[in-house]
């Protein structure tokens, strides 16, 4: 009777053990692998992408468009299973629009999260101050909205998808005097990183092929401008440049307008906002300006982006959300590509060529600078039409 139970005992040991080994084993899948076979339980790895940028402070609307364009961008392609056996997890850090700030958030990102890559910063400064941690660290970041000029010379593991504020005045100014006929320009810059650079560009181009018969300056926050209008006016311009964003431009439309200024507006990727047209109304109508995206291109895939982005968020992605979207999707190609680990990304990124994106074809340059062209819109009845 023992004996039986014995043998009985060892067969139910059996048993088990073959149970166990036919349907409860596992395989770790690896971007290029093949899929599990029958009978096996993909494990998935998480890939951690980290976003910088302002969420709260003035300059939040821009960091929340980049956030939630990323956060579209991991979501699909989790849900399409892009990366077998890799589930992309988003990590993001509040810059408050501050470089220090930013600064802390990129090594936060690297030396405690232990991210894979960084989409952001989102303000030139922010990137800045990050680029020298993110080279010591060796973590591969690309910035869709930081548009200093020379700002990812030297650095390796720093890239960006967005065109830089020096070529996109640079082929304004270059427009504007062979399609547009202007001969005389007024430039009006805000007096911050981004306003000089775009005026430093502007004027030189403009010099080489026109004439500059003013330049003035404003202050950030800054909301009357009649005095610098004053000056310009006596100059009598065919246009006037606007090196700042959207809720200046607009003023400063509406006070020449209503100085009786029959003037040319002009504008960079500052101007790419609806309340553009809100602030400005008619004395905005006619307003030229490069732009990096436009919502109302027929492209089915930019069409698609702009409808699943206004039924999460409940308004219409602006420039910011494009570019954001195109480097997750730069980043999540080059993992298709070459792998997830740090260096494998950040050599991806550097062989991108002619990524199909929603705000255009993207290449990127020894330099880690993009290559991509220009868009110039313009203001027609209240709406903005692409001209380029």
């Amino acid at each position: 009777m023992k004996k039986y139970r014995l043998t009985m005992f060892i067969v139910l040991v059996l048993c088990m053990a073959l149970l166990l080994t036919s349907g409860c084993s596992t395989q770790q899948a690896a971007p290029g692998t093949q899929e599990p076979e029958e009978g096996t339980v993909e494990e998935t790895v998480d890939v951690k992408v980290g976003t910088v940028g302002p969420l709260t402070g003035g300059a939040a609307t821009y960091g929340l468009s980049v956030s939630n364009a990323v956060q579209i961008a991991l979501e699909e392609a989790n849900e399409n299973n892009e990366i077998p056996g890799v589930n992309l997890v988003q990590i993001s850090e509040d810059s408050e629009g501050d470089w220090s700030k930013a600064a802390n958030a990129f090594s936060k990102l690297i030396d405690q999260d232990n991210v894979n890559v960084i989409i952001g910063a989102v303000l030139s400064s922010e990137t800045a101050a990050g680029g020298p941690i993110v080279m010591d660290g060796e973590v591969p970041t690309i910035s869709p909205t930081s548009t200093a000029t020379g700002l990812t010379e030297g650095n390796p593991y720093l890239f960006r998808n967005c065109l830089s504020d020096e070529v996109q005045a640079s082929q304004l100014a270059e427009y504007a005097v062979t399609e547009l006929g202007l001969k005389r320009f007024a430039i009006l810059y805000t007096n911050n990183d981004y306003g000089v650079a775009l005026k430093d560009a502007f004027e030189a181009t403009a010099k080489e092929k026109a004439e500059v018969v003013a330049v003035e300056a404003f202050m950030d926050g800054d909301e009357h401008f009649r005095p610098q209008l004053t000056s310009i006016q006596q100059k009598e311009p065919d246009a006037v440049f606007v090196a700042g964003y959207y809720t200046e431009a607009a003023k400063i439309a509406q006070q020449a307008a209503e100085q009786a200024m029959s003037i040319q507006i002009l504008g960079a990727d500052g101007f790419y906002s609806p309340v553009l047209v809100e602030i400005g109304q008619d004395a905005i109508e006619g307003a030229t300006f490069t732009a990096g995206f436009f919502s109302a291109d027929p492209n089915p895939v930019v069409q698609s982006f702009v409808a699943r982005y206004t039924e999460l968020f409940g308004e219409e992605p602006d420039m910011f959300a494009a570019q954001a979207y195109d480097a997750a999707r730069i980043v999540i190609e080059a993992m298709k590509q070459n792998g997830t680990d740090r260096q494998a990304i950040r050599d991806g990124l550097a062989e991108t060529k002619d990524f199909p994106g929603i705000t255009g074809l993207t290449s990127i340059d020894e330099e880690g600078d993009t290559l991509k062209e220009v868009l110039i819109l313009k203001v027609v009845d209240g709406a903005f039409q692409r001209l380029r």
